[in-house]
């Protein structure tokens, strides 16, 4: 699935080891040994120090006992590879992670779902890069695992972004990667998904992920908006492919709205200083300025008790007031995300509510119209 001119590289023979950590809650077992089955046949077994199992309080039953007698049987033939860590409540996708690096011990951490398999020479495109720059955060390119017929889907490249709700997306390539002609390079990315690979101290350094963020959704975006700001960056590895289960369900909750709202807004407060207003505008929320933050601290730890937000300086790279800008590469989302016609605020007339028609179908049909939206240009009052 990977390029041919990515086989065709070689790497150092002395790579940092790897901690590969597989987070879950609820999963199938079945699917977690197909994702330990992959990491130990497909990564050189030199560089992969552990596995560890973080488990986020599941309540399915084969994942007690069960589970632990195949993860002896896995440490009859591998001793000590494999290792798990039970929460004792449900803390959320990001607390589990944090738990997984804490338990870590190789210089290089591999947060995974547990829903996963590695492709064949995952591991050494990632280690090579952190090598080389251990403030780099990196992610594979996904594929698709089909959960009905197991059928592998490739995904096309691309780099990983994020709307106004702060939500992640796929985003087309940067210009300046297409320019270098090396389908091997690595990509500048704006954020990532949900898998990751860094520095485990570096990542330690940083602060980790925000444990204080709810189930999960936007705790990828804020670490993304962290690592840039606080002195790392963050890329994709054309070289480096692991397929991604699709679920026909989500374990931890049907609907993520709650979390996912309060999640963006914890992070825009946070870390999107005058651009943060975009983020209520998206949720649809009146503007309120929450947090009075000092520029020269930055805050990504949960609050303490009273709600008193914990914040403490940058680690030495960057201070809060290096601001979060808008560039072509970071400008995505609902606001300005395309060219579209222009659009018109009409009165259909009979007593009937305003509607938004094209101006050209407005002034077809002779409605009289209130104000005129022009894409990227001013709003314009009919009277």
């Amino acid at each position: 699935m990977v390029s041919h001119r990515c086989l065709q590289k070689t790497y150092s023979s002395q790579l940092p080891s790897l901690s590969v950590i597989l987070i879950f809650m609820n999963e199938a077992l079945s699917i977690i040994q197909r994702a330990i089955t992959s990491i130990i046949n497909r990564t050189p077994s030199r560089l992969l120090k552990e596995i560890i199992l973080v488990d986020d309080f599941s309540s399915n039953g084969e994942l007690k006992a069960n589970l632990d007698e195949h993860i002896k049987l896995y440490n009859q033939k591998y001793p000590g590879l494999l290792k798990i860590v039970r929460h004792t409540k449900r803390q959320g996708l990001a607390q589990a992670r944090n738990t997984g690096r804490e338990a870590a011990t190789a210089e290089v951490v591999a947060i995974l779902d547990a829903h996963i398999e590695v492709n064949a020479g995952w591991a050494e495109p990632i280690l090579a890069r952190i090598q080389e720059d251990h403030t780099v955060i990196v992610s594979p390119v996904f594929d698709n695992i089909h959960f009905d017929t197991f059928e592998l889907e490739k995904y096309a490249l691309a780099v990983d972004g994020f709307n106004w709700e702060l939500w992640c997306r796929y985003d087309s390539l940067p210009k300046a990667w297409i320019d270098l002609d090396d389908v091997t390079a690595p990509m500048k990315s704006p954020s990532i998904m949900g898998i990751l690979a860094a520095n485990r101290l570096f990542l330690g350094k940083i602060g980790s992920v925000d444990g204080g963020m709810l189930v999960y959704g936007g705790e990828n975006v804020e670490l993304s908006l962290r690592v840039w700001q606080c002195g790392g960056r963050i890329e994709v590895l054309p070289c480096s492919r692991i397929a991604h289960l699709e679920r026909h369900h989500k374990p931890y909750a049907l609907e993520l709205t709650f979390a996912m709202r309060r999640n963006a807004l914890r992070a825009a407060e946070i870390w999107m200083d005058e651009y943060k207003y975009m983020v209520y505008l998206a949720w649809n929320i009146p503007l309120q300025i929450k947090n009075s933050l000092n520029e020269n601290d930055c805050l990504d730890r949960g609050p303490i008790t009273g709600k008193t937000p914990i914040m403490y300086s940058c680690n030495e790279y960057s201070p809060q007031k290096v601001y979060y800008h808008l560039t072509g590469e970071l400008y995505v989302g609902l606001i300005a995300e395309a060219v579209a016609e222009d659009n018109c605020l009409t009165d259909p007339g009979s007593g009937e509510n305003p509607t938004l028609e094209p101006c050209s179908k407005a002034a077809q049909n002779g409605l009289h119209i209130y104000w005129d939206f022009k894409p990227v240009s001013c709003v314009l009052f009919k009277g």
